[in-house]
């Protein structure tokens, strides 16, 4: 999850890091930055001379084909499951397309969902189920299959699993598909800035946890590094121990409203099924909001509050689970990058919705460019 789930990929202009306010342990809100009206912006970096953007579903052109026609593949989802209109449904979509690029037979796929605060042994249980019954390869979606891989993975080494967010150290046949979700985040909080009328906005986060405060990080971060003065709100609707932060719009609603009451104009939720309440407190108050991890404007579940949405990050779950599927057809795991970050397409922006001008949008290439250059470091932590 929490990461935040679905196919939109990595919702166009999201994830970086930011530079926050030290916050002592548990504490889950918090604002940083000074009050004021419209922002003054920084001299914001030159669009390079060609594009840094992708197309959202990939430049496929010259990949040979690959037959997965004998595979049986399964993917376990991370709490909220297939239609949570981010984290897992991104990880659906990129399960969809291995099967239908492939060729793998309908009865050879397998999916099965976490829920919410279950005991390790159920989650071992679950992995170990599908292992047993010839699935191979599987992917685990989310950190929270972390322990039960520990477990699960020496039990089965011939099986090859992907831990989506996550690794097992010593673990070989598990291959870690983590991201850069800062990098994506930074983009998500300049959009934010240049598009706050107060120069004030929010983020919401649906635990707090590590994962999840690397989007925090990277979105004031960009907030900052394109407003100086801007103002830097933040809460989390769980604490750590609580993974329901990411999947109960109604607490996602009350917590935007905190938010939106203390004056943030923009919000920007990485939170799961939760975030479908954000979107709902932003329409509701006739301020905006930036989605995250898909496209989230294009989502059927959030159809009522769309045009509320300016723009999106996207973590492209959907291209590291394709991509692992399709390696592990290939025999050619190692192939894999070592993190998905903007370099490699795995993180990325959306503007759908058309608020994003010319300008702006030359304004987020440019900062895209000189995180790729490595000019700009995205922190990974508030």
């Amino acid at each position: 999850m929490s990461g935040t789930a679905v196919v939109a990929i990595a919702l166009t202009g999201l994830m970086v890091l930011s530079a926050c306010a030290k916050d002592s342990a548990g504490d889950t809100t918090g604002s940083t930055g000074a009050t004021g009206a419209a922002c003054e912006f920084a001299t914001p970096p030159d669009p390079p001379a060609t594009s840094t953007t992708s197309a959202a579903d990939g430049d496929e052109a010259g990949r040979e084909e690959v037959d997965g026609s004998a595979l049986k593949i399964g993917l376990a989802y991370d709490i909220g499951g297939r239609g949570d209109a981010s984290f897992n449904d991104l990880a659906a979509a990129g399960f969809d397309r291995a099967i239908e690029d492939m060729g793998v037979r309908e009865e050879n796929t397998r999916e099965v969902s976490a829920a919410p605060n279950e005991d390790e042994s159920v989650k071992q249980g679950r992995l170990r189920q599908l292992a047993r019954e010839g699935f191979n390869p599987i992917v685990g979606v989310g950190f929270a299959y972390t322990e039960a891989l520990k477990v699960v993975a020496p039990e089965f080494p011939d099986v090859r699993f992907g831990l989506v967010d996550s690794a097992v150290e010593g673990a070989a046949n598990v291959t870690p598909l983590v991201f850069a979700e800062q990098e994506g985040a930074f983009l998500a909080g300049v959009v934010a800035a240049y598009q706050s009328k107060k120069c004030h906005v929010g983020f919401v986060g649906g635990v707090d946890i590590p994962l999840i405060r690397k989007f925090e990080a990277g979105y004031a971060q960009g907030a900052r590094t394109a407003a100086p003065k801007v103002v830097v709100e933040k809460k989390y609707i769980t604490p750590a121990t609580d993974f329901s932060g990411f999947q109960d719009p109604a607490k996602g609603l009350e917590t935007a409203k905190g938010l939106i009451d203390k004056g943030a104009d923009v919000l920007y939720p990485a939170a799961g099924a939760s975030g479908i309440g954000v979107f709902s407190a932003v329409k509701q108050a006739g301020v905006l909001a930036i989605g995250c991890d898909a496209d989230q404007y294009h989502q059927p579940a959030l159809a009522d509050s769309r045009d509320v949405i300016v723009a999106s990050s996207l973590k492209r779950v959907d291209v590291a689970v394709y991509d692992f599927f399709r390696a592990a057809a290939r025999n050619d795991l190692a192939s894999l990058p070592k993190v998905f970050d903007l370099k490699v397409n795995g993180i990325g922006y959306a503007t759908s919705g058309g608020r994003i001008d010319a300008r702006l949008q030359g304004i987020l290439e440019g900062f895209k460019a000189q995180i790729i250059e490595g000019r700009i470091k995205v922190a990974d932590t508030p």
